[in-house]
């Protein structure tokens, strides 16, 4: 599992960002050195904050503009919109059964995946 943002600019965005002149007059400008990587999470949070607001401003048309129907219906609109553009991230069990899965076709010796697959069931989410 990664911490990463579902909108996050792909690396060759961040690098044209980042080579891109400072704009006007150096002399006006106080400059700051940045790590890389440093620079990097400024620019990716500020995208994931843009992102965010954008979402949020969708969600409040969706839930108040009648034209999304019924009151009930634009509650189910949001929360599928939030399901969708910001999905919760799979557990360590979940993603266990999808490398299972993976596994099982490369495999037909039932003595390989079938101990796996208890011990998965067993375990809480």
């Amino acid at each position: 599992m990664t911490d990463t943002h579902p909108i996050t600019p792909p690396p060759e965005l961040v690098q044209q960002w980042m080579a891109e002149p400072e704009y006007g007059n150096l002399g006006q400008v106080t400059l700051y050195t940045l790590s890389e990587t440093r620079l990097t999470q400024i620019v990716t949070r500020s995208a994931q904050w843009g992102a965010d607001q954008e979402l949020e401003a969708c969600c409040v048309i969706a839930l108040t503009d009648p034209v999304c129907g019924t009151k009930h219906q634009r509650r189910m609109l949001v929360s599928h919109i939030h399901e969708q553009r910001r999905p919760k991230p799979s557990s360590l069990k979940e993603q266990a059964f999808e490398a299972l899965k993976l596994l099982q076709y490369r495999t037909t010796d039932p003595n390989i995946i079938e101990p796996i697959r208890c011990a998965l069931e067993q375990l809480d989410d």
